[in-house]
């Protein structure tokens, strides 16, 4: 008698831990490419609005004119945008209290833009670990079904007297399948991750550049204005 080895047929006749083990790589596999998409997207905008406000910060634009701009927007700005709005937020709020030297000044823009840098980095790297879990764990949740399937198909020989390829070729198959479907998890999630990581750590440094080089400028900006003061008063 033939034994039908197509794989619907293979899937289920498989044991019930054995499906269950692959139910739940085929969730992973469905979770991890719901992620890879939308990560995708998020990047995609990030790195775009990065280079659009890079273009009009050093386009010459004056600085309280560009943070009013982005005020009035209705959408919430993000990434260097979103950094920028914090620390010239910080910077006019203690311009008008701060009477002294202007290092405390940027000392407070500095930590300002530290913390709204370190929110955007986390929004970057969300669901990130989500891929490097399922790229780590898929092939060996695999392996496991693959090792209950064929321990339950040499198990079952016990029962006979004279055993055959045949009869364990079927058990066999179909608890491959299962190391299968654990490295069709995992090879697209390891994939996403270490370019998404990639990508991720290459925008943080960008954004980091940036907030040296405003805080640079503001630094500037200070002690100028504080030299202006000084000629004033002598």
């Amino acid at each position: 008698m033939e034994t039908d080895m197509s794989l619907i047929s293979l899937v289920s006749r498989a044991s019930i831990l054995v499906q269950l083990v692959m139910l739940a790589l085929l969730a992973a596999s469905l979770l991890s490419w719901i992620v890879i998409f939308t990560k995708h997207k998020i990047l995609k905008l990030a790195r775009e609005d990065a280079i659009r406000f890079e273009d009009q910060f050093w386009s010459g634009i004056n600085l309280a004119d560009l943070y009013s701009r982005l005020k009035k927007k209705d959408a919430e700005s993000r990434g260097m945008a979103r950094i920028f709005e914090s620390g010239f937020a910080e910077y006019a709020r203690l311009h008008k209290r701060t009477t002294g030297s202007g290092e405390m000044l940027i000392a407070g823009v500095q930590r300002s833009m530290k913390v709204s840098l370190a929110r955007e980095e986390d929004k970057l790297e969300a669901n990130l670990s989500l891929l490097a879990t399922i790229g780590s764990i898929s092939p060996y949740v695999g392996l496991f079904g693959t090792v209950w399937g064929i321990m339950r198909s040499f198990t079952a020989l016990g029962s006979v007297q004279h055993a055959t390829l045949a009869m364990v070729a079927p058990g066999i198959a179909e608890a491959l399948i299962a190391t299968a479907m654990g490295l069709f998890a995992a090879i697209p999630a390891v994939i996403a991750y270490n370019r998404y990581s990639d990508q991720v750590d290459r925008l943080i440094g960008s954004y980091e550049n940036f907030a040296e080089e405003f805080s640079t400028i503001l630094q500037r900006q200070s002690t100028a204005e504080l030299d202006e003061q000084r000629a004033e008063v002598a």
